[in-house]
């Protein structure tokens, strides 16, 4: 038997659908860029407005945190070669991590390599065998992965349905660890997680919350501190996670609550402790981004004066955005090949956006995803609503 006769050869051969799409032409992954990511980025060597990133505040590119990250080079080398635990700690690690918890209002935060890693090892490890474990159904793929790593039962509820949510609560133990996850700002629809029903939840049922907020710091809240902040609930949030890939402009994540927890967390989260650390520049980097971020709080307005006027034009022009409360605009389709052909008809105008289909999404709510970033300009912005509403009416998802 040959190597491509083996089973696992076979197995995988089987998944022909990237295939398929790449036969019709509206593949729409793993398109290369060729610049940083600014509002208008080169592909091919053309000029593409950029409403596809995660790049809130538009720090990805910024002078400033390239300068920041070559210094930490500079002095301290491109990589830690080993974990937190033992020879990973850089003194500019521990003061990132004091920065984070002051940017939130909690007592400690410690990082992680990456988002995905935060959540994988905080969710995990903090679901203990006797637990309890709630997720809301959009919550993103690392939060549920950890739920899947953890010894606790695991419950999920309709997003954001918070009847569905204490029928569940009621289920459990009433001494038993109970930990409700929900994301702050959820990835791809825009909307926010009803944090002041959650807390009564929490209070009322002995459970501890966490928000992801990788996509509402820089975002939501008093100079982007996130959604607790959003709703002056700072203190009755047990846990909150951001990641450095979005609003902060490089990589990485943290986690941030009370001491004790953060403590057991930098002893017993397997993704800390036995992953290598974030590496200096990014550290810097992230670092410097926090100044930017409060020392600029112009940039916010910006970004949520785009939101407002990029509401009101998809609405006026017949677009359905769904329940989005924040600058990542969903544009529902409701079709899996009219989304695609969007993307791609977009791309040839000019216009970067990214489609959202099943398993990320059920069949009936696939989407295009729009999303703002403070860099962008009203010019700009208007350019791309223009393109988009002749594609949309040209496939007929709009009147």
């Amino acid at each position: 038997m040959t190597k491509n006769d083996s089973l696992l050869n076979k197995i995988c051969a089987e998944y022909t659908l990237a295939d398929e799409v790449k036969a019709m032409g509206i593949y729409p992954y793993y398109r290369p860029i060729e610049s940083g990511q600014d509002p208008v980025v080169k592909m091919n060597g053309k000029d593409v407005l950029m409403f596809g990133s995660n790049s809130y505040l538009g720090l990805s590119d910024d002078p400033r945190l390239k300068e920041a990250a070559i210094e930490a080079i500079r002095k301290y080398g491109t990589s830690c070669s080993g974990s937190r635990f033992l020879n990973g700690t850089l003194d500019i690690h521990l003061a990132l991590e004091e920065k984070l918890a002051k940017l939130v209002g909690k007592e400690e935060a410690v990082t992680y390599s990456t988002g995905f890693q935060v959540n994988l090892g905080v969710v995990s490890c903090l679901g203990f065998r006797n637990g309890y474990i709630f997720l809301d159904a959009l919550d993103h793929a690392c939060i549920i992965d950890g739920s899947r790593l953890s010894l606790s039962r695991v419950f999920k509820f309709a997003h954001n349905d918070m009847d569905e949510l204490e029928k569940k609560l009621q289920v459990a133990e009433p001494g038993a660890p109970k930990l409700i996850v929900v994301d702050g700002v959820y990835s791809m629809e825009g909307d926010i997680a009803p944090v002041p029903k959650l807390v009564e939840l929490c209070e009322q049922y002995n459970a501890s919350l966490m928000i992801d907020d990788a996509h509402g710091l820089g975002v939501m809240g008093d100079y982007g501190r996130g959604t607790a902040n959003h709703f002056g609930l700072t203190d009755k949030v047990d846990l909150i996670m951001g990641t450095f890939s979005k609003s902060f402009g490089s990589l990485g994540g943290f986690i941030a609550g009370d001491h004790a927890v953060i403590n057991y967390l930098k002893h017993n989260s397997r993704t800390l402790i036995f992953s290598a650390s974030m590496p200096p520049a990014n550290v810097a980097a992230v670092s410097r981004a926090v100044d930017i971020m409060l020392d600029e709080p112009e940039r916010l307005a910006h970004l949520w004066d785009l939101t407002r006027h990029a509401h009101a034009e998809f609405k006026a022009r017949g677009f359905d955005i769904g329940h989005t409360q924040s600058p990542i605009i969903p544009l529902f389709v409701r079709d899996l090949q009219k989304c695609l052909t969007a993307v791609k008809m977009a791309l040839d105008e000019g216009v970067f956006i990214t489609p959202v289909i099943p398993p990320a999404v059920p069949e009936d709510s696939v989407i295009v995803r729009f999303a703002l970033m403070a860099t962008h300009t009203f010019e700009q912005l208007d350019e791309a609503i223009d393109k988009l509403t002749k594609i949309f009416r040209k496939l007929e998802i709009i009147p």
